[in-house]
């Protein structure tokens, strides 16, 4: 049953609470370093098939507008409004990492570190030490870049969010640094990596069992996808893929996943497709949406932070966006 107690008031009174937290002022997409920002082959009929029929989900919970993965962050992703003209549109589906403290409560965080980030950014948060070794209190006490937010625990968040809307878990870690990224694995590596995950899918999968949202797992660990396949075959999957299209058609496959999730580099009929600056690889001359129609699978496709890949991918024919912003699907003139 769904015990949805949002924090805050959001419909008519979010931008207040984004100004009380330093926040308004951010919601608009960055411009497209691979285009000019001109728009007028977007027209209406076309923008109005970008927000009806694309599923968007909040990356982190809109990332590029809220402290990602916080119960602020979600909160706000789950309201907005429809519609072509909507500068902030709602989320159909809101995308956390999850990851379990020392003592295994389930925390929504994406790095393995407290103090990380990749490229050299400042720490995500204001405590040190890996959260799988790190208590509880303190990992929950922990402020997230600079605001007033701390890190949820994935309860915390599953009640944040309205019944109506989807969320994605991506199974980021459970507990180990002895983990095989993005690989399709042999039988007796994969009984090993299993034995590893286990515990943390079942406790992960009875939580959110007490809740009415749709709920998708996602993960680059094809141990993650095994041990939810064996748990409950009812919870839908999706790959995540990395460089390797046919390492993760492999891992697709062989648990029948509903969706794949992929990097925008890998979706041919788009500007960004095999383009080395986003995920290095040597792609093979594999269409992912036809793989995908023909198969039967959602494709969803990561990171998007402009309105610009926006549109290039849904006239490529991806399903849905896994977005840094609420705003990618709204074409402004």
């Amino acid at each position: 049953m769904s015990r949805y107690i949002g924090r805050r008031t959001f419909v008519g009174g979010t931008a207040a609470t984004l100004a009380s937290a330093g926040l308004v002022g951010s919601a608009t997409p960055q411009e497209s370093d691979d285009t000019d920002t001109t728009n007028s082959d977007t027209d209406d009929s076309e923008r109005k098939a970008m927000t009806d029929d694309t599923t968007l989900i909040a990356h982190r919970g809109f990332a590029g507008v809220y402290p990602e993965n916080t119960e602020l962050a979600v909160e706000a992703s789950s309201f907005g409004g429809p519609g072509a003209q909507t500068a902030h549109r709602r989320a159909d589906m809101i995308e956390v990492d999850v990851v379990p403290t020392a003592d295994g409560t389930l925390v929504t965080f994406h790095d393995d570190g407290l103090a990380e980030r990749d490229g050299g950014e400042r720490g995500l948060t204001d405590a040190d030490g890996l959260v799988f070794e790190t208590d509880t209190d303190t990992v929950t006490s922990a402020t997230v870049l600079g605001t007033g937010e701390t890190v949820p625990t994935l309860e915390t968040v599953m009640d944040s969010i309205p019944p109506s809307v989807a969320v994605n878990l991506e199974f980021k870690n459970p507990g180990s640094q002895d983990l095989r990224f993005a690989e399709s694995l042999p039988d007796q590596a994969l009984s090993a990596q299993r034995a590893v995950w286990r515990p943390y899918t079942e406790r992960a999968l009875d939580l959110v069992s007490e809740y009415d949202n749709d709920i998708l797992v996602s993960s680059f660990y094809e141990a993650a996808l095994a041990t939810v396949r064996d748990y409950d075959d009812s919870i839908p999957i999706a790959c995540l893929f990395w460089n390797d299209i046919e390492a993760g058609l492999e891992i697709t496959r062989r648990y029948d996943c509903d969706a794949m999730h992929v990097p925008r580099n890998m979706v041919q009929g788009t500007p960004f497709f095999n383009d080395d600056g986003y995920i290095e690889s040597d792609l093979s001359d594999i269409d992912l949406v036809d793989v995908a129609a023909d198969e039967g699978r959602d494709l969803n496709v990561w990171t998007i932070s402009t309105w610009y890949q926006a549109r290039e991918l849904v006239r490529a024919g991806v399903d849905g966006l896994i977005s840094d912003y609420p705003s990618v699907l709204s074409v402004q003139d």
